[in-house]
């Protein structure tokens, strides 16, 4: 089964404005090649991604000696869903369509598999919503569990039940 995943534009635009959260008591701007040198990114590609995250009001950029990349808002106001969704797009599980509303379905089962692809692109997107900057960078710092760390129940599908 393929992985739902983000893509590397996803995991890179988080890398790079983790690394700005992490930084941000230092004040002033990170130029781009501070970024790459400190995440591993590379510059070119990184720019790009530094663009659409200006784009989407994430980031702010000063031109210039001393030029570079500040936070637009708090870490803690910004989202790991905004992060992703400002270089990548909605969050989806995948671009399958919707399921039909009154279950006339084109071909056997895809209804109700269009029904649970939507519903794991809608728990997805709930967790990286409820992730912020400020929590990615308090779990960088060592001062907090590491998702997968702590015991986490398992989510288990409505219509799974126990067994």
């Amino acid at each position: 089964m393929q992985p739902v995943k983000v893509s590397t534009r996803g995991d890179y635009a988080s890398r790079a404005l983790l690394s700005l959260a992490l930084h941000l008591d230092e004040g002033g701007p990170t130029s781009v090649r501070d970024i790459a040198e400190r995440t591993g990114l590379p510059q070119p590609y990184l720019e790009q991604i530094l663009l659409a995250l200006k784009g989407a009001g994430l980031v702010r950029s000063k031109r210039g000696v001393g030029g570079g990349y500040v936070l637009a808002r708090a870490p803690e106001d910004i989202s790991l869903s905004d992060i992703v969704s400002a270089v990548d797009g909605p969050i989806v599980a995948g671009d399958f369509g919707q399921p039909h509303t009154d279950g006339a379905c084109d071909h056997e089962g895809q209804c109700v598999l269009l029904a649970v692809w939507a519903d794991v692109g809608e728990h997805m997107r709930r967790y990286l919503e409820a992730a912020t900057l400020a929590d990615i960078v308090t779990m960088a710092r060592g001062d907090a569990e590491w998702p997968g760390e702590k015991s986490t129940p398992t989510v288990i599908p409505p219509w799974a039940g126990s067994h």
